[in-house]
């Protein structure tokens, strides 16, 4: 296996370079632009969209608003908000933090012009259905004129075959019941198999249902006790905020001249474990906002760009502050240095609840990326041979329980980068038509 680990190793280090970096900040700037900073000046409305108010069961699609907003944040907000942020302070210091909030901030951006895209670029499958994603509007949005964009379309998917896997789900949750609980690593990926498998082979609209249920109450339980966790170590929180923005540049490093090699590290950190976070460019919550119920595309997108902000702005922000406030020590397993630091913050009640709340965020994330990632199989491959990708799907939850974690990061983290690629490229091609549609939609709502 180490040949293995060394391949997926020099592959993230090639792909995860200072130009995706810069693609997905200038890209997430420009759309801000744009778009003339919708994300702030929207965000009443889309409150309102989410609340039912535009809502109509006739409009195609296949779930509602809440629900595809509830599967797509039950696949961003879940470990990588746990172990995310745990890894992001151990490998880039609390300066990762900083470039974590710019990356979510305009991600909002990045996801509003994706998420409409998704909606006003969908295709049918076999069964009739509007299916929406970055391949869909690859596909007829661009490769409908210069068919030579079929390759990023197919880029997309295949790398999403890969991307969508929820292995850092299953590894990090076997991790802490291995380290905390004594549960054989192999056992913890059999049951979440099988869990998961009963439930994605119900299709999206069981995803969406179950995803619509669990996504409030693990949002709210795992907000409230890390607000107790900071409130209780309020006069901590300044300092570590200051930290957190002085420690963004490098600063820390000057000497020996080793400035520029820290700011780099600790820049693609906090970018990469963002876009690890929110998905904000990758182009996974397209295909979930894709299968909404609505015929008007904005609206989708006005709901999406609230997920990048929720995610990392607010409870990536909460679990950083958690632990830098806790003082724990490193960990090689991020979900058992976060776990320890709720602990230290609610002595012998934080690691109970934390499992619980890993528990609910892994096993959601599970089931909403068996979505994304059948929905590239089927693709490629047509509906009902892609739909045997399922049982790849599931059998790949049992081996990345027993994978060691870095092994499991660097194969995701690849594919993340090489579906960004495409999802930017086309959106960026495509951000006219949007910039339109958007001016025609609040024109006609009166906004």
């Amino acid at each position: 296996m180490e040949w293995f680990d060394n391949f997926w190793l020099e592959a993230v280090d090639i792909a995860w370079g200072l130009p995706l970096v810069i693609l997905l900040v200038c890209s997430g700037i420009f759309f801000t632009l744009a778009g003339r900073f919708i994300p702030f000046r929207a965000v009443g409305h889309a409150i309102n969209i989410l609340r039912g108010k535009y809502d109509d069961p006739d409009d195609p699609g296949e779930i509602s608003h809440f629900q595809a907003l509830s599967s797509a944040l039950s696949a961003t907000i879940g470990m990588g908000n746990i172990a995310g942020v745990a890894i992001a302070v151990s490998v880039g210091g609390p300066g990762a933090i900083f470039w974590m909030w710019v990356a979510g901030l305009v991600g909002m951006s990045t996801k509003f012009f994706t998420c409409t895209l998704a909606c006003l670029y969908r295709k049918k499958d076999e069964r009739g259905i509007d299916q929406g994603g970055p391949m869909y509007f690859i596909e007829v949005g661009l490769a409908s004129r210069w068919k030579p964009f079929k390759i990023l379309a197919i880029m997309f998917a295949a790398f999403g075959m890969v991307g969508c896997l929820a292995m850092f789900q299953t590894n990090q949750l076997s991790g802490l019941l291995y380290a905390d609980w004594g549960l054989t690593r192999w056992i913890t990926g059999l049951v979440s198999a099988a869990l998961v498998g009963v439930v994605i082979l119900g299709g999206i609209t069981r995803v969406g249902k179950v995803a619509s249920r669990i996504v409030p109450a693990m949002f709210v339980l795992y907000v409230l006790s890390a607000g107790y966790v900071i409130l209780t170590n309020a006069e901590a929180v300044p300092g570590i905020l200051k930290l957190i923005v002085t420690s963004a540049f490098g600063t820390d490093a000057i000497v020996g001249g080793g400035a520029a090699v820290a700011f780099r590290q600790v820049l693609i950190t906090g970018i990469k474990r963002a876009a690890f976070s929110n998905e904000a460019g990758l182009g996974t919550a397209p295909m979930a906002h894709g299968a909404a119920k609505t015929k008007e595309p904005v609206r989708e997108g006005l709901i999406a760009m609230l997920g990048p902000f929720l995610d990392t702005n607010i409870v990536c922000t909460m679990t950083a502050l958690v632990i830098l406030s806790s003082g724990v020590a490193a960990q090689d397993d991020g979900v058992v240095m976060t776990v320890n630091a709720f602990e230290h913050g609610m002595p012998g009640l934080g690691r109970y609840i934390m499992t619980v709340v890993v528990v609910m965020f892994s096993i959601s994330t599970m089931i909403s990326y068996s979505y994304y990632s059948l929905k590239c199989s089927r693709y490629l491959f047509g509906y009902n041979f892609g739909s045997w990708y399922v049982y790849v799907y599931i059998l790949s939850l049992f081996f990345a329980a027993i994978w060691s974690q870095d092994t499991v990061i660097n194969v995701l983290d690849t594919a993340f980068a090489m579906m960004a690629i495409p999802t930017l490229i086309g959106s960026l091609l495509l951000a006219p038509t949007v910039v339109r549609a958007t001016r025609d939609y609040f024109d006609r709502m009166g906004l």
